[in-house]
């Protein structure tokens, strides 16, 4: 883990699941766009689920680095589904507006299901 977070991910089937865990800040940013980047690179993405099941803290550098990706997955008509967020932290994304263009989901399997939709 660096800093105060670390993001990683794992292959549902042809589907990335982004895991962020501790704090979604600033800090955190590279390490997103980059995973994001190196996911895209290889598998020609148009789904991604991020889980926030071990996510601490989002603040708005953090909100920021999630909307330049869920813009760049709209330029290729990708989708992108949340899975794991506490109701706090569904609120916050309900307030910034995000959930106006990302499904929400429980779990990672629903999270799957969402995007075979």
């Amino acid at each position: 883990m660096s800093g105060n977070y670390d993001v990683r991910f794992e292959m549902i089937g042809d589907v990335p699941v982004i895991y962020i865990s501790g704090d979604m800040t600033s800090d955190a940013d590279s390490a997103v766009v980059k995973i994001f980047r190196e996911i895209k690179a290889k598998a020609g993405v148009a789904k991604v689920i991020f889980n926030f099941s071990e996510t601490n803290y989002i603040n708005s550098a953090g909100l920021a680095t999630l909307i330049n990706v869920i813009q760049e997955m709209e330029k290729v008509e990708g989708r992108v589904v949340f899975a794991g967020l506490t109701t706090h932290f569904q609120k916050v994304m309900d307030i910034v507006g995000i959930t106006e263009f990302v499904k929400i989901s429980d779990t990672n399997e629903g999270a799957v299901a969402m995007l075979e939709d």
